[in-house]
């Protein structure tokens, strides 16, 4: 499935790439992850959320979130959140210097920490600020702008329709929303029929998200909502092939098979020494979740997951992955 995201960046032929996106995700998609992904055929990847005044005022723990090399990961796109228009504008601007392809605006994450600041889903309760954001946001790059965001704060006040159009009108290229009110957080299931009155009120791309874990829940997904695309979150952690697969699956082709064990233990080694390498040791604290999550997809993983989640030594991790992996293999010989 090509054509939505080929249109706004410019990609065409060889370099066309699906209408499937990896989501930012904060703590997340860093850049190993985002690497991993692309390794197993993913296509455009969003960098985990920046605020805007971090970028401004180079907090250093903000700043590893936008490596100086983002160019290198082309197709990229880069996540602002903030309040303030001129703030946003600025930091959009810093962030096109990086090299990146797309700017996303943050409209959509429930964290109290993020809503406080009158950031992230909370601005769709101000749809004046909104409309400035845009505003600033696509005057100050010549980049492509998308926007994240949710149904509504609550159910009471379900005016994705009226977000989408406040950002069509400024510019925007593309909206993603993902099914769920701010006020449900992450908990029941996300609406994906309801995302189809988002798609009825604009002419801009829509692309959905939420609970989209494997190629039938994607199809489903698109067919109830009529979106023009998908974004897939935590559902790749474990198994980064999954947006690949998904493209393979909407788009008609013949869905390339999991990696086998080899490749898995390939993978997983070189995810760790990606994260190694960028972060040093200390990184392994926050790659906890994500071997943890690949055990989630290998059997009789237990003592792997033990170790991933309480080692500080690279070395360690790198030891045990290698023998679970000898040992899958020889239940597998015999």
């Amino acid at each position: 499935m090509t054509g939505i995201l080929d249109q706004i960046l410019g990609f065409s032929g060889k370099n066309s790439i699906p209408d499937v996106v990896l989501a930012p995700m904060s703590g997340i998609t860093d850049r190993p992850f985002r690497r991993a992904v692309r390794r197993a055929g993913g296509g455009l990847v969003i960098s985990e959320m920046v605020a805007s005044h971090a970028i401004l005022t180079e907090i250093r723990t903000e700043m590893k979130k936008t490596s100086t090399d983002l160019c290198s990961e082309s197709p990229i796109g880069l996540q602002i959140a903030g309040w303030d228009p001129r703030m946003m504008a600025d930091a959009a601007r810093m962030a096109e210097q990086l090299g990146v392809n797309l700017i996303d605006i943050n409209m959509g994450c429930p964290a109290k920490k993020v809503t406080g600041r009158v950031s992230g889903s909370a601005l769709m309760r101000e749809p004046d600020r909104v409309k400035r954001i845009c505003d600033a946001v696509v005057r100050a790059v010549s980049l492509p702008v998308t926007l994240k965001t949710r149904l509504g704060w609550d159910n009471v006040s379900l005016n994705a329709p009226e977000i989408a159009q406040i950002a069509e009108q400024a510019g925007v290229k593309l909206v993603t929303i993902h099914g769920r009110t701010r006020c449900q957080m992450y908990k029941g299931h996300a609406d994906w029929l309801a995302v189809k009155a988002v798609v009825n009120s604009v002419q801009i791309p829509i692309f959905v998200n939420g609970d989209i874990t494997s190629c039938e829940t994607a199809k489903t997904a698109l067919e109830d909502s009529r979106a023009a695309g998908v974004m897939v979150g935590r559902a790749a952690m474990g198994q980064p092939w999954l947006l690949a697969q998904i493209a393979d699956y909407i788009g008609g082709m013949p869905v390339r098979l999991a990696p086998d064990m080899l490749q898995r233990n390939l993978m997983m080694i070189k995810h760790l020494a990606d994260i190694t390498q960028e972060k040093g040791e200390i990184g392994l604290r926050s790659a906890r979740k994500h071997f943890a999550s690949y055990c989630d997809h290998l059997e009789e993983s237990d003592e792997l997951r033990a170790v991933a989640m309480r080692t500080s030594s690279a070395s360690e991790l790198k030891d045990a992955i290698f023998q679970y992996f000898l040992k899958s293999s020889r239940l597998t010989a015999a």
